[in-house]
């Protein structure tokens, strides 16, 4: 990959993210969330927005145990 590279943010179902370019096909699992740019702006906004590393089941099953 080349600096020039443009990338999009992806998500899978345990709501974490990853970079891809825009013009590779997105892989099974993984959507879209409308987020593209440079790696860095992209990287910057995963950043901001994946705050809990966990994967979803593993969070949702913790809260269930405290519950």
């Amino acid at each position: 990959m080349d600096e020039n590279t443009r990338h999009q943010v992806l998500r899978n179902d345990e709501d974490q993210y990853s970079l891809w370019p825009v013009d590779v096909e997105v892989p099974a699992g993984w959507q879209p969330v409308g987020k593209e740019g440079t790696e860095e702006e992209c990287s910057a906004y995963v950043d901001e927005v994946w705050t809990d590393m966990r994967p979803r089941s593993l969070r949702e099953r913790m809260e269930n145990s405290e519950a």
